[in-house]
């Protein structure tokens, strides 16, 4: 899948891999605040419910961001978007090869 991603879309998905990844884990912590901050339930049900949203993310993070690879950037990128991390106008970033390619797969 190499010759698939070029050389240029790969030095664009490392940087936006960086700001997806932020993202990712601004949207997490600020799910975990509210849910930490519900007064109508009990501190363990908060914990409870803390934990298996985390585990539930851990997932998805795994599946998107871990192990960066240029025979796997493809499939994380699409993975990315999927997540609304990364914008339209970031999408343009890359080649239209490289776009047309996400658009077949998504």
């Amino acid at each position: 899948m190499n010759a698939n991603f070029p050389e240029s879309d790969w030095r664009v998905f490392r940087e936006l891999r960086e700001v997806a990844l932020e993202r990712f884990c601004e949207r997490v912590l600020a799910k975990i605040g509210r849910m930490t901050a519900d007064g109508t339930k009990t501190f363990h049900a908060r914990y409870l419910e803390v934990y298996k949203y985390i585990d539930d993310q851990d997932h998805h993070l795994g599946s998107a961001f871990n192990n960066p690879r240029r025979s796997a950037a493809l499939m994380q990128l699409i993975t990315m978007i999927s997540f609304d991390l990364i914008t339209d106008e970031e999408l343009l970033r890359f080649t239209e090869r490289t776009r047309s390619a996400v658009e077949i797969l998504r």
